[in-house]
């Protein structure tokens, strides 16, 4: 398994992983399944905050393995804070992990509850002077995760990126995305685990504390199939579609997952 081609088939998936990113198999990696009667309500655990600037949105990419949106990171221009966070985290990219059908496809899992998909904004602490520097610490990175579920009521947040799927349907493939406030995607409640994990694709970096919000998004079956509409393969080669992006619940390893509501 070459190190550039991980992905998610057989031959290169999430169980091979460990052969070139050792760190796969590390004590603190994500997902992980959240079982509810293992979950430590913590009292402390405040509100956390965003403070998006829309006009920080950049370019929205298909890397062959995720649909990804781009922000401005070079200063505090959209942050989070709060919550489990000391300091603000700045917003770097905002990227998606689903299905190959509506029954699947979200990273972590709840109390064996399965989502369509699983949305990830990943932002890093400034403290440590860029991205890289924060990949290599404990606090280095915040991420918010966000289950998307297959209703009849479909959030008509998620139509902006869906639109811009027809302009990067093969890998490699970017577009301009102008003007969008990422913070239309969260659900009404602010309820979240917490937990300290890791990015949940190579090389796997042990850098994350995790907001997992309790309360999921709806989207509609339609909008799932078009996320489905994906290619892994350049506009050159056939198509095949990008779909099981995800990587399995990881060993919890005696890890406490926190809750910020009873």
């Amino acid at each position: 398994m070459a190190q550039s081609v991980w992905g998610y088939d057989s031959d290169n998936g999430p169980e091979r992983w460990h052969e070139n990113y050792p760190l796969a198999k590390g004590d603190k990696q994500s997902p992980i399944e959240i079982n509810s009667k293992d979950v430590q309500h913590d009292s402390s655990l405040a509100a956390w905050h965003a403070s998006y600037d829309p006009g920080a949105a950049k370019t929205i990419l298909n890397n062959g393995r995720t649909c990804r949106v781009v922000f401005d990171d070079t200063f505090d221009r959209s942050v989070l804070r709060g919550g489990p966070l000391t300091g603000a985290y700045r917003l770097r990219q905002l990227h998606l992990h689903w299905g190959s059908s509506d029954d699947h496809g979200s990273e972590h899992v709840i109390d064996g509850v399965k989502y369509a998909a699983e949305l990830h904004l990943v932002h890093w602490n400034p403290k440590h002077g860029n991205f890289a520097g924060a990949l290599k610490q404990p606090d280095g990175v915040a991420v918010v995760g966000i289950f998307l579920k297959v209703g009849n009521t479909p959030k008509p947040e998620m139509k902006r990126i869906l639109e811009e799927i027809e302009n990067i349907k093969t890998k490699g493939k970017e577009a301009p995305f102008q003007h969008f406030d990422p913070s239309i995607l969260f659900p009404k409640s602010r309820d979240y685990w917490t937990y300290h994990g890791s990015f949940t694709t190579p090389p796997c970096e042990e850098c994350i504390t995790w907001i997992l919000l309790r309360e999921p998004i709806e989207i509609s079956s339609d909008q799932m199939a078009k996320l489905r509409s994906l290619s892994k393969n350049d506009e050159n080669e056939p198509m095949s579609p990008l779909v099981d992006n995800w990587r399995p619940p990881q060993p919890l390893k005696g890890r406490i997952v926190k809750a910020s509501f009873k």
